[in-house]
């Protein structure tokens, strides 16, 4: 039966194969001939091949759940004791799993998109499928005949036991993480195909866009939530003590959303002024290219990433699917010029569109800022044959800035008006906003801020202020002309206009990010090997190990530190209870064995008290811990529950009127 399932597995990713390619054959011919049956065979024959892909990822979970060893992926990320969640995640954990997920996430978006275009659209829909059909036939490709999940191990070993999942990812975000990431990433092949099928069909008006709005508000959602659930996990998890190291694969992932998130707000512009035409169709095939670049860069090996695969022959091909897409993408763009033009011109400096443009444009740079950091090292060593790194300080030191402009766009782009603002309506709206601004300056100064801590602050007051009166301006309209109290009033102005209050809601929470990124600036820490009884200070705290416990776990063997943390001049604060774990411990080859840190953190509003316990003397009995005061952190997750929040509302569909 366990052969059999394997075999099941197998045969479906290479019937899925299979089925791509007549799909793609089929509609060809339907394009041609015009012969309606063959476009029903392709759509249908689309349909087989993404069932078969689910079938596949079903039977490798199943394989992954019931430790069969006997294939080399599982062997490879399981063990016996391996806990159920974490042999689900080891789906995605490792080269081919994930390849297989990506694909299957793929067949899901395809399955969604006919079924919801089933009696509409039907001259774009043949052009959409079967470029999606010809993503889905790479991937494919790859999961066949060149890193296989369903691969048996070498004749003649038997495996009673696998090496068990990366203690790193034996963590329930990372659970989360890639999925939701995987489906940002995935998630923009759909735009980008019907971006793609109107250049195909001479389709130059918004229609396309209309299609795919909520798609791409979907997509740029999960991949923020992928985003953020990865530097929550990097905090949580790796024990440096911070949530963004500029690492080039975090890097892959924000490039992406960087351009989505200019895309967004682009084509708000020609939906109402049929402006950007072809800017917005560069932002989509830029983005979708970088989601397969970020893949690239994930696989290849290239780049050393405590988030990255090992190095594997996929460098080249993913490389050479990047270059096809932008080759045939720009070529296409190319032809249609002619007919993205459009007579209609940015009519002031102090207008919406502009507002938008400049917001653009910046996050065009910050892209290009970042992309140029993490390519650095390996350009440098292709030409000069030293790699010359670029750090978190390079990264800082540019995007500071570009961010504090951001910031600043956040409050003034959404309260312009559209062709032209006036002067006085400049004044009303900004007066209060500027005024408050500048006694947060005053008092910031007083408290001693300065340089970019001072600025972000005062930006953030600034922008909360703007939206505030945003939001009391539309209560207090709705008051005089319906008499209807705050919080209904609230309430219906949410509702009748979700894509602009939720988009505030979204500014809101980035603000309250930037806060808890600003706070950065204060952290303070201290490493130190100290044994049970012992004191040490940090920052106004007094620590104290009182006791170190053992206990022996399932798949893990911990060291538990009992620290008590008291506030100098008030008293007790809290205990923390960081881990020292050493996983696969009952291996009798010690090189096996894997050491790891579970830390412990004590969050406030105001700052984090973080915990590590780094390593255990068993001789010495001597316990190394290193602490951390970090400020405002909380900041960042209350504000991405917002974001989240936000994007939510602008998401939610409007009931349809009878």
């Amino acid at each position: 039966m366990i052969h059999s399932m394997a075999t099941l597995g197998t045969v479906s990713q290479s019937l899925a194969l299979g089925f791509t390619v007549l799909s793609i054959i089929l509609i060809a011919q339907f394009l041609r001939s015009g012969d309606t049956r063959l476009y029903v065979s392709g759509r249908r024959s689309a349909v087989i091949a993404a069932g078969l892909v689910i079938l596949s990822t079903l039977v490798l979970l199943r394989e992954l759940i019931q430790s069969n060893f006997n294939l080399e992926y599982v062997a490879h990320y399981t063990s016996i004791a391996t806990p159920l969640l974490y042999k689900i995640s080891a789906l995605w954990a490792g080269q081919a799993g994930s390849l297989l997920f990506w694909v299957f996430i793929v067949a899901g978006y395809i399955l969604i998109v006919i079924y919801q275009n089933r009696t509409v659209n039907k001259v774009m829909m043949p052009w959409v499928i079967m470029i999606l059909m010809a993503i889905q036939f790479f991937f494919l490709y790859m999961t066949n005949f060149i890193t296989n999940p369903f691969s048996p191990v070498e004749a003649g070993i038997i495996i009673s036991d696998g090496n068990g999942l990366n203690p790193l990812l034996q963590n329930v975000t990372m659970a989360i993480h890639p999925p939701t990431l995987y489906l940002g990433y995935v998630g923009f092949a759909i735009p980008f195909t019907f971006a793609m099928a109107a250049l195909i069909t001479g389709d130059t008006s918004a229609t396309w866009i209309k299609l795919i709005r909520r798609w791409t508000l979907f997509t740029w959602l999960a991949l923020g939530i992928g985003i953020l659930l990865g530097a929550w996990w990097a905090y949580q998890e790796l024990g440096w003590g911070g949530y963004w190291a500029w690492d080039p694969v975090e890097n892959a992932s924000l490039m992406p959303w960087l351009t989505a998130t200019a895309f967004i707000h682009s084509i708000i512009i020609q939906e109402k002024r049929d402006m950007l035409r072809v800017w917005n169709m560069i932002l989509i095939i830029i983005t979708f290219t970088l989601s397969i670049f970020g893949t690239f860069l994930t696989r290849s090996g290239i780049m050393s990433s405590v988030h990255s695969f090992t190095a594997s022959s996929l460098g080249p091909l993913f490389l050479g699917f990047v270059f096809l897409i932008l080759a045939g993408s720009f070529l296409l763009l190319y032809k249609r010029l002619p007919m993205l033009r459009t007579k209609n011109r940015i009519e002031s400096f102090v207008s919406r569109e502009s507002g938008f443009l400049f917001n653009n444009v910046i996050f065009i740079v910050m892209c290009f800022a970042v992309f140029w950091g993490t390519m650095f090292p390996v350009l440098t060593e292709a030409v000069r044959g030293t790699k010359i790194t670029v750090g978190a300080p390079f990264f800082n030191q540019v995007n500071i800035p570009i961010g504090l402009s951001l910031l600043f766009l956040t409050g003034i782009g959404p309260v312009l008006a559209w062709r032209r603002t006036s002067k006085q309506v400049l004044i009303k709206q900004f007066s209060l906003p500027v005024l408050v601004s500048l006694v947060a300056l005053g008092v910031f100064i007083l408290r001693g801020l300065q340089g970019y801590v001072m600025i972000s602050f005062v930006l953030a007051v600034f922008v909360t202020t703007t939206i505030v009166l945003e939001f009391a301006r539309g209560i207090a309209a709705r008051h005089r002309r319906f008499n209807e109290s705050v919080v209904l009033a609230f309430w219906q102005m949410l509702r009748k206009n979700r894509h602009r209050y939720g988009g505030y809601i979204v500014h809101f929470g980035i603000v309250l990010m930037f806060v808890g990124f600003t706070g950065k600036a204060f952290n303070r820490e201290i490493e130190t090997a100290i044994r049970t009884g012992d004191k040490f200070h940090l920052s106004g705290y007094e620590f104290e190990l009182q006791e170190i416990e053992t206990e022996e776990r399932p798949n893990h063997f911990a060291w538990i530190a009992h620290l008590k943390v008291v506030k100098l001049g008030v008293g007790p604060v809290t205990h923390l209870f960081p881990e020292k774990r050493i996983y696969f411990h009952r291996n009798p080859d010690q090189r096996k064995h894997q050491p790891h840190s579970e830390l412990d953190i004590h969050t406030t509003l105001k700052q984090d008290i973080y915990s590590v316990f780094s390593g255990y003397d068993t001789k010495t009995k001597s316990a190394s811990f290193k602490i951390m005061i970090n400020p405002l952190v909380s900041w960042v997750w209350i504000g991405s529950y917002i974001f989240v929040l936000g994007t939510l509302i602008a998401l939610w569909p409007n009931r349809r009127k009878k």
